[in-house]
């Protein structure tokens, strides 16, 4: 078996029970130095994290074992998705807040608060369209036009762009 699967799955992991733990340090109250709307920003960002890790997982256990289709050139792309994932789950707060990304009918703190965070592993889970959600809010609410990696003529001339 390649030795990179398995560094990448062990890898994977250890950011998965990071995140897991950060989670429940928020969760429980231990995190003394977050507090209010901080605390909730944080658990955004470990979310979006979380829905990368998750993503990335299963990536390794479809290429390698599904597809039998391993490739080390997809190596950085396992290093810095769950990180970009990490960034998205906490841009996502500020479109939630803000206003430019709706929520669903609920009203409640609560409710508003859950469906904050699953959009924020929405985002860390599939960060080529949240990304073309929020070009598109730009260009409608901006008209800032789609960065290049986005337009159709850039996915097709480069195939690896996305792994998605």
């Amino acid at each position: 078996m390649n030795f990179s699967i398995w560094a990448v799955s062990v890898g994977l992991v250890a950011e998965l029970l990071g995140v897991a733990i950060a989670l429940a340090t928020i969760a429980l109250g231990h995190a003394t130095c977050l507090e209010g709307e901080l605390k909730v920003v944080a658990a955004c960002v470990l979310f979006g994290g979380l829905g990368g890790v998750t993503y990335c997982l299963r990536g390794v256990y479809l290429n390698a074992c599904v597809r039998k289709q391993w490739d080390v050139a997809w190596l950085p792309w396992y290093l810095l998705r769950p990180i970009v994932s990490l960034v998205l789950g906490g841009v996502s707060y500020l479109f939630v807040k803000s206003g430019l990304l709706l929520l669903g009918a609920t009203q409640d703190q609560t409710g508003s608060q859950l469906g904050i965070w699953a959009i924020s592993y929405i985002a860390g889970l599939n960060v080529d369209r949240f990304l073309a959600k929020i070009e598109d809010i730009g260009l409608t609410v901006w008209g800032i036009e789609p960065s290049r990696q986005s337009k159709p003529e850039a996915k097709q001339t480069v195939s690896f762009q996305t792994k998605e």
